[in-house]
C-alpha cells in the first residue's frame, strides 16, 4: 500500500515584487510588478505533494486572522488535509520576496504564527495518524527547533522514513541531523551545516562535504544536495549519483526546492527508490521555476510525467 506524506513547517503568505533586478543594500529599484501567493516551505511543499495525487498531511499553524483563514482555504482546495494546522492567537506568517529578472530572489520572513508550533502538537498530530513505516515526514526548519527535533524523533520511533529539508541552515545541529534519513539542503546550506558541525572537509566540492556531512551526523541514508539549474547530487553509503535537471525558461526560482522536497516524499511515499524519486524530484523543481509565486508552477502528476518523458525523448 502507498504511504502518505506528512509535513510539519510553516505556513506563510507571500509578498512578491518581480522587477528587472534586484536591489543593492539601499538602493530603491521601481518599475516592478505586486501579487500575491501563497507560500511557507511546509505549505510549500505539501501542495507539491499533493498535487502528485499522494495523500498529505500538513501540521502547522496559521494566525487568527483574514491571511490565515484564506491560507488554510487555498491548502484546502490543493487537497492538502489541514486538521493538524492550528489557529494561534497571532499573526500569520509573512515573507517579503523580490525577484529578479532571471529568476533570483531575495527573502524576508516574519515568522508569525509559525513560531508557535509546538512539539506537544506534533507528537497529538503523529499519534492521531498512526505512522507506518510507509509514510514519509518530511519536515523544513522555518518552525522551533524543538518542534524540528520532535517531528523527525516520533516519526523515527514510528518507522516512518523522514526527510530533513535544513532551510534555513541556522540553528539546525547534530541532533535534528542525526535523526534524519535523508538531509536536503542546497549548496550554501551545505556548506553552513557542515561549518556547524566544525567539519573542515579537504575541499569544497558538494561530493566531498555532502560525505563528510554524512559521516558526522551518523544519518541513516542520505544527503542530496540541490544544486540549481546542474541537478541533484545524492551521497549515501553506496556512493554517489546525479540527477540532471532539464533545461527550462526560469522566471522565478522560489519554490523550486519546495517543489523537490515535496516530490522526492510523494515519490518515496508511492514506493520508488531514492534515486528514482530523486530524478523525478529534479525536474519538478525545474518545472516550478517556470511560473512566478512558490506555488503556481509546482506539477501535478501528469504534467511532470510528460516533461519526464519530453527528457527521454529530447
Amino acid at each position: 500500500m502507498p504511504g502518505r506524506v506528512v509535513v510539519v513547517g510553516s505556513v506563510n503568505v507571500d509578498l512578491v515584487v518581480s522587477g528587472e533586478r534586484l536591489p543593492a543594500p539601499g538602493e530603491t529599484v521601481t518599475g516592478g510588478t505586486f501579487s500575491r501567493h501563497g507560500g511557507g516551505k511546509g505549505a510549500n511543499q505539501a501542495v507539491a505533494a499533493a498535487r502528485l495525487g499522494v495523500e498529505t498531511i500538513l501540521v502547522g499553524a496559521v494566525g487568527d486572522d483574514d491571511l490565515g483563514r484564506a491560507a488554510r482555504a487555498v491548502l484546502s482546495s490543493d487537497a492538502v488535509d489541514t486538521r493538524f494546522v492550528e489557529t494561534a492567537p497571532t499573526a500569520t506568517g509573512v515573507a517579503l520576496i523580490l525577484v529578479g529578472a532571471g529568476g533570483e530572489n531575495l527573502i524576508s520572513v516574519a515568522p508569525g504564527a509559525n513560531a508557535t508550533v509546538r512539539p506537544e502538537a506534533v507528537a497529538l498530530a503523529f499519534r492521531e495518524l498512526g505512522l507506518t513505516a510507509a509514510d514519509v515526514v518530511l519536515v523544513s526548519n522555518e518552525i522551533p527547533g524543538e518542534a524540528v527535533v520532535a517531528a523527525l524523533s516520533f516519526a523515527r520511533s514510528a518507522a516512518a522514513r523522514t526527510i530533513l529539508n535544513p532551510a534555513p541552515a541556522s540553528g539546525i545541529g547534530r541532533e535534528a541531523l542525526g535523526t534524519a534519513s535523508i538531509v536536503t539542503p542546497n549548496r550554501g546550506e551545505l556548506v553552513a551545516l557542515a561549518a556547524a558541525l566544525g567539519l573542515e572537509p579537504a575541499d569544497h566540492d558538494p561530493a566531498t562535504v555532502a560525505r563528510a556531512l554524512l559521516e558526522a551526523a551518523r544519518l541513516a541514508d542520505a544527503v542530496v544536495v540541490t544544486l540549481g539549474p546542474a541537478g541533484a547530487l545524492l551521497v549515501d553509503r553506496s556512493g554517489e549519483a546525479r540527477a540532471p535537471a532539464p533545461t527550462v525558461h526560469a522566471t522565478d526560482a522560489t519554490g523550486a526546492g519546495d517543489a523537490f522536497n515535496g516530490c522526492l516524499a510523494a515519490s518515496l511515499a508511492t514506493g520508488l527508490g531514492l534515486r528514482d524519486a530523486l530524478r523525478r524530484a529534479v525536474v519538478a523543481g525545474a518545472i516550478a521555476t517556470t511560473r512566478t509565486g512558490a506555488r503556481d508552477g509546482m506539477p501535478t502528476a501528469a504534467a511532470l510525467d510528460d516533461a519526464i518523458a519530453a527528457m527521454g525523448t529530447a
